[in-house]
């Protein structure tokens, strides 16, 4: 008789294990932005944030630890301005292309 093996645990997956370079932060910031969803932007945002060090992107922003937590929440509506900070602080720059 052979014993059952037990179930496998599954990790849920956390995008700022692999944001580990520039060229994976803006990579995976374009393809978000190519989604046009705002909630899906400040979450991104977040994971990078996540990836970086939130209390240093935090400081970087000339933001509290727990305001930068707030902003990037899905469903809040942050200021643009602190938008700009914030992607600033992790080193990402918005830009326009013609559609």
């Amino acid at each position: 008789m052979t014993k059952p093996k037990p179930p496998r645990k599954l990790v849920a997956f956390d995008a700022a294990r692999y944001l580990d370079s520039e060229e994976a932060v803006a990579e995976y910031m374009t393809a978000v932005l190519e989604a046009e969803d705002p909630d899906l932007l400040l979450l991104a945002l977040g994971d990078v944030a996540r990836a970086k060090g939130m209390a240093q992107v935090a400081k970087d922003a000339g933001l509290g630890r727990e305001s930068l937590y707030k902003a990037l929440t899905p469903g809040a509506k942050p200021r643009f301005d602190t938008v700009l900070k914030v992607a600033k602080a992790l080193g990402v720059k918005f830009t326009a292309h013609a559609a």
